[in-house]
């Protein structure tokens, strides 16, 4: 017969084996792998985002893990010279520098970013090394070129002669005020280059077959912003966040708002709290506008965000966003965001 002392004995031996599997599962959760997932899926901002989502998505469709994938992806119009608001073919600043930033985070919470980044082609690999191989988690200009030529990147001048031939163009009125998806082609009238010059951020998600999530984001900023400017790309929280055991999120558009809200990482809260990554999305959004009601009709801010289940959700302030969807059903797929105005 178990007396009161035995069996409390077992109740407390019970509770603590029910804690350890708890905690056993928390555990692999923290480390991102999740069961039952909609399997492999990329999605990325914009529509330079196609490419980049084929180059993630040859990755994943081998089985690969999602940070390769994104950090693959990316690299594509972080290459492109046709490209002026992403990498090596990027608008200057409007001292004439080039100047490039970059995250990219894991499942884990394992991150890595650089900003200001000088002479160097493809920042978000420097973002990445920065992650697995200094205690860091963000380096900035000469820090961060230094740390780039270390670790064996090669410097280049990264001003191209369309971009410079841009650049002067603008210096005749020197006006800068960027427009909403910069639609307007008029130097003189916006201070913007116009058209797909200057949406100014990829920011990609992928899921892989293991149900781990992972993101970057990576871009040359605003055209003719002032020195030393660093949006919300770089910055983890703001245009960037990834939490293995609810999903992930990246903003483009004016990184200013961005980060005065810490929107990417809001919009996962959201999601932690029940809400679709599109009401997440949402409500990233309306909380900018509700702040800044007057000045949000000029400006655009869009959030991209996907669930630990690979749902997806995006929106913006302004109408044109649009993103990229690809997986094993739609391998090229432009969808076109919902928005405030």
């Amino acid at each position: 017969m178990t007396d009161r002392r035995g069996f409390l004995k077992a109740s407390v031996l019970g509770a603590s084996a029910v804690a350890l599997a708890g905690g056993a599962h928390a555990l692999a959760g923290s480390n991102g792998t999740k069961k039952g997932s909609a399997g492999p899926r990329v999605i990325s901002t914009w529509d330079f985002g196609v490419a980049a989502n084929q180059a993630a998505w040859g990755v994943l469709s081998k089985g690969g893990n999602a940070l390769d994938a994104v950090e693959a992806g990316v690299m594509i119009p972080e290459a492109d010279l046709k490209n002026h608001s992403v990498g090596r073919a990027g608008y200057p600043d409007r001292d004439g520098h080039v100047s490039l930033d970059a995250s990219i985070m894991d499942a884990d919470g394992s991150c890595g970013a650089v900003a200001a980044l000088e002479h160097i082609a493809h920042p978000i690999q420097v973002a990445r090394r920065v992650m697995e191989r200094t205690p860091h988690v963000l380096l900035v200009g000469d820090g961060a070129l230094q740390f780039a030529l270390e670790q064996g990147f090669k410097k280049e001048e990264l001003l191209t002669p369309e971009s410079e031939a841009a650049w002067k163009e603008w210096l005749k009125t020197a006006h800068y005020q960027p427009s909403a998806n910069s639609e307007v082609r008029d130097y003189g009238k916006t201070g913007m280059p116009g058209g797909k010059d200057n949406h100014d951020t990829i920011g990609m998600l992928a899921i892989d077959a293991n149900g781990r999530l992972a993101g970057a984001c990576t871009t040359s900023g605003m055209a003719w912003k002032m020195r030393g400017r660093v949006g919300d790309s770089p910055i983890i929280g703001a245009g960037l966040y990834v939490d293995g055991d609810v999903g992930a999120a990246t903003s483009t558009g004016v990184g200013e708002e961005v980060i005065r809200n810490v929107g990417s990482f809001l919009v996962v809260e959201l999601m932690r709290q029940g809400r679709s990554p599109q009401d997440a999305c949402r409500e990233a959004v309306m909380r900018i506008v509700k702040r800044r009601p007057s000045a949000s009709k000029d400006l655009q801010v869009g959030f991209l965000a996907m669930n630990r289940h690979g749902e997806v959700g995006a929106f913006a302030i302004q109408s044109g966003f649009s993103y990229a969807v690809c997986d094993a059903g739609k391998q090229d797929g432009l969808v076109p965001s919902k928005s405030v105005y």
